[in-house]
């Protein structure tokens, strides 16, 4: 829905009455951090413009539809408190993206508030995996990896290194699928893996899958960016049964394998092998059980 037309709205309530819609899940939206430097009216065009649109398409439509959308672990900014809890301040930006994000938390509030529409934000922590974004590190440094390019690992003013609650796509679109169907008034949910792990590892793990070395330069931190993310899953834990099953080895492996299908790429055995019991426990995870009151 991103950088949707005049009249998109119409075209939307259309679709919601025609498909007799049930459920919406919002995922679309203008992604990352440093982007949103250069192109900042595009990430208000589509985070902030185009959701106003979607809910007024809901609520003209059938109010009682309820709304799972995309937040993100940018909504915490320059908080230092860890791990990240729902109940924590997010009145700190760092980024433009995290202020559009932290935006439609406050515009579902208010549609809540004044249409009833029941809305469910989820912050998204590190999403990776298969069919990825490819300016995602872990897809771009595979990429430069593979062609003998450079990678750029930034690290905080002090030299330490970046920490990132690396998130398995299938642990999110359980936490999403659950989310949806607890179909809340008014929530907002982490949903992350509960272990930061520092840049370097992503990039070790790499390499020993893809069977070569990085070429790794260090640069500051960029503009925008925060040294640390760190989810506190409770909340979601609680209400969703959210549970975070994919390690980030794991994960990666499963990656690679696709990425080596998908770009028919030859890689070392190890790279694409996986325990019979770990790939079997990637596969069909459609959502978790709400837990019994």
């Amino acid at each position: 829905f991103p950088g949707a037309p005049p009249g998109g709205g119409e075209m939307l309530k259309l679709l919601l009455r025609e498909g007799r819609v049930t459920h919406v899940i919002h995922l679309a939206a203008q992604a990352g951090v440093r982007y949103s430097l250069k192109k900042p009216l595009a990430y208000v065009e589509a985070n902030v413009r185009c959701f106003v649109t979607l809910l007024e398409a809901v609520k003209d439509v059938n109010k009682s539809i309820p709304i799972t959308y995309a937040s993100s672990s940018s909504v915490y900014g320059l908080n230092t408190e860890v791990p990240f809890s729902e109940k924590h301040r997010i009145d700190r930006q760092a980024s433009l993206y995290g202020a559009t994000k932290q935006s439609n938390e406050r515009i579902a509030h208010v549609y809540h508030h004044l249409h009833g529409l029941k809305l469910t934000g989820l912050r998204f922590f590190t999403v990776y995996g298969p069919l990825g974004r490819p300016d995602m590190a872990y897809f771009s440094f595979t990429q430069d990896i593979l062609s003998g390019r450079a990678i750029t690992e930034f690290r905080n003013p002090d030299g330490t290194e970046l920490m990132r609650d690396f998130t398995y796509v299938s642990d999110i679109v359980a936490g999403i699928v659950a989310a949806s169907r607890l179909a809340a008034p008014l929530e907002v949910f982490n949903l992350g893996n509960r272990k930061p792990e520092p840049v370097s590892r992503l990039i070790t793990l790499l390499e020993a899958g893809l069977g070569r070395k990085a070429n790794v330069r260090q640069a500051p931190i960029s503009a925008g960016d925060v040294p640390m993310t760190y989810a506190d899953v409770t909340h979601a834990a609680t209400l969703l049964g959210y549970q975070p099953q994919v390690s980030l080895e794991q994960g990666l492996r499963h990656f690679l394998r696709w990425y080596a299908s998908f770009y028919d790429v030859h890689l070392p055995g190890s790279a694409t092998s996986f325990a019979r019991g770990g790939h079997k426990g990637l596969r069909n995870r459609t959502g978790y059980r709400r837990r019994a009151a």
